[in-house]
């Protein structure tokens, strides 16, 4: 499906071979200490509804997984999707986005080989750190403005903004990777990646102030960046990913199959050859289950890396749960 060898379509997906060991030793020392503090988000302290809200998380980390097969062309015969991260950071909080983009990361990775075990510090630093805690912070200063934050249309475009914000302070933080790793000169790579991710930002910064001003309009979430309302609307929240992502897995193999951004960049600066065969091969590599065809193949493997997403963060957060209610002091 792309031309580097070992590496599958994903906006930002660092394949083997791009990363020099110190700063892959580096980024995944930082991102150790992101799941850590994502990971509590999961069930938080004090709550008696961690269960329900780790399924909230599963269903939302499902939605995730299977909007990032839908690859939508940008310019110049390159392609990108949504990362999804800062839209869960608005929905549901800075913390458990980093628990669902840590789980969508982690599975594309081993299962899909998309995304180097190698570079997977990077990886998680960049999709499951960077990108929903700097969009959230764009999201809250903007919210603090009295008007956007008391207007839904205003408050949708601030959403837009964060998520637009969000996929640039990844894609740069990135490029500052492959740069120190030596893949590139900073002058060439930086504005490279920068370029064409403002442009894939744009389709991230429509989907989220889309959602959220779906969601604003039906009183759904709190007008001060408090986050997703509790009770019945959580209910709808979950039924809401669930549907949007059996949409996107079955629209998954008509997704655009031209090079993304990271590959297209790659490409142009002549370092697409230093990409390695994956280390961790992966079950279904490339999303596909041949044996099925190509459509079908296609949406298999999505359904499966979705559902075995949603359990991933849905355990976790069952376990932290049993664990927090077993450390607790009694009544």
């Amino acid at each position: 499906m792309t031309g580097m060898p070992g590496y599958n379509p994903g906006i930002m997906h660092i394949p083997d071979g791009f990363l020099d060991l110190k700063t892959a030793a580096a980024t995944g020392a930082l991102a150790a200490i992101g799941l850590y503090a994502g990971r509590r988000a999961t069930t938080p302290a004090g709550s008696d509804t961690g269960a329900r809200r780790a399924s909230l998380l599963g269903m939302a980390a499902a939605f995730v997984f299977a909007a990032q097969m839908i690859n939508f062309p940008v310019v110049g015969g390159t392609s990108g999707h949504l990362i999804g991260g800062v839209l869960i950071a608005i929905l549901l909080g800075p913390l458990a986005a980093v628990t669902v983009m840590t789980a969508v990361v982690l599975v594309q990775c081993l299962l899909f080989a998309d995304g180097g075990i190698t570079a997977l510090g990077a990886n998680l630093f960049n999709m499951a750190l960077v990108a929903p805690l700097g969009g959230h912070l764009v999201w809250v200063l903007l919210q603090r403005i009295g008007s956007i934050a008391r207007n839904d249309a205003a408050s949708a475009v601030a959403a837009g903004i964060a998520g637009w914000a969000g996929t640039m302070l990844a894609a740069l933080t990135c490029a500052g990777q492959l740069a120190v790793s030596g893949m590139a000169p900073w002058g060439l790579v930086v504005p490279a990646m920068a370029g064409i991710h403002a442009f894939i930002g744009l389709g991230e910064g429509i989907v989220t102030g889309l959602v959220v001003h779906s969601i604003r309009r039906r009183k759904m979430l709190a007008p001060a960046a408090a986050g997703f309302d509790k009770g019945r609307a959580s209910g709808l929240l979950g039924v809401g990913f669930v549907t949007l992502a059996g949409v996107a897995l079955f629209a998954s193999p008509w997704a655009c199959a031209w090079p993304d951004g990271l590959e297209a960049v790659a490409g142009r600066l002549g370092f697409e050859a230093r990409a390695l065969e994956p280390v961790v091969a992966g079950i279904c590599p490339d999303y596909a289950v041949p044996a099925l065809g190509s459509a079908w193949g296609t949406i298999a493997a999505g359904v499966f890396g979705a559902v075995t997403t949603a359990l991933l963060v849905l355990g976790v957060g069952r376990l932290t749960t049993r664990m927090r209610s077993v450390a607790a002091p009694d009544a």
